[in-house]
């Protein structure tokens, strides 16, 4: 069940994902209309014209109405990508997680149940409040005269796995934008290029005589939707496995400090 400060705490995430999302739409058309858009990029200074010679700015402007879209993805994709990179640092606390589990288990063998819980309010990361969680139920099963030894386990094994479950979402927040814009960030490319090819060629049929400039303009105007497609995508993908890997490596981390736990607790309760 969750407290007044968890759900507050999912409350804020939400309206952070809100947002972060309205905040790079507008953002996006800002820079396509104002930046991208401005006339001194243009000949003539006109933006329905062609681009100046060399003007990147100018070229993926020409790109159309697809291109913000594309643009507040990547704005999204920075934006979470460095919430998960500083969430995950934080979940990761103080000090090597190796030597601090190293240290816990020493504690343990040495019975310095106290020592082990300061320790982890020391650390602070996710693998610290799992731990810590564990060992405070540790202390109170040692005292209970009133369970047997399989009951004591199992109580343990049962708060840690609760402790986990807390901390894991916590972990893997807002993973599902960078999936999303690894999937989609190709597809809306290709409309963007399709919606292109179409103008195109409806411009070079209605000009009647073939335009081979005019038709290799178009075209490479066209592509600039996927080239902002592909690159968003594979980005996405790149930090989506990242920070997933990442999760995996402390969850394995957080199974096996909990096994450990329950494991030397069985070995030393009555």
């Amino acid at each position: 069940m969750k407290t007044k400060g968890q759900t507050l705490k999912d409350a804020l995430q939400s309206t952070f994902a809100v947002g972060a999302i309205v905040i790079s739409l507008i953002v996006a058309f800002i820079i396509y209309k104002y930046i991208m858009g401005n006339p001194i990029n243009f000949e003539g200074g006109n933006p329905k014209g062609h681009p100046l010679p060399g003007n990147y700015l100018a070229i993926i402007y020409k790109g159309g109405y697809i291109v913000p879209l594309l643009i507040s993805l990547l704005l999204i994709l920075a934006i979470f990508s460095i919430e998960r990179g500083i969430t995950l640092a934080r979940a990761k606390g103080k000090g090597r997680i190796n030597v601090f589990v190293k240290n816990l288990q020493t504690h343990l063998n040495n019975s310095e149940i106290d020592k082990a819980i300061a320790s982890c309010d020391q650390q602070k990361g996710s693998l610290a409040n799992v731990m810590r969680s564990g060992l405070v139920k540790y202390k109170e099963l040692e005292k209970d005269e009133t369970m047997v030894k399989d009951q004591k386990v199992l109580a343990l094994q049962k708060e840690i796995e609760e402790s986990t479950a807390l901390e894991l979402p916590m972990l893997s927040r807002n993973l599902v934008f960078l999936s999303t814009i690894a999937s989609i960030a190709v597809l809306i490319g290709l409309i963007g290029t399709v919606l292109g090819m179409i103008r195109a060629f409806a411009a070079l049929a209605q000009a009647g005589a073939p335009d081979a400039l005019a038709l290799a303009t178009g075209i490479s105007e066209a592509l600039i939707n996927t080239a902002f497609g592909i690159s968003g995508s594979t980005l996405a993908i790149i930090l989506y496995n990242m920070f997933s890997t990442r999760i995996d490596a402390m969850t394995f981390k957080i199974d096996e400090a909990g096994f450990s736990l329950v494991h030397t607790f069985a070995s030393k309760v009555k």
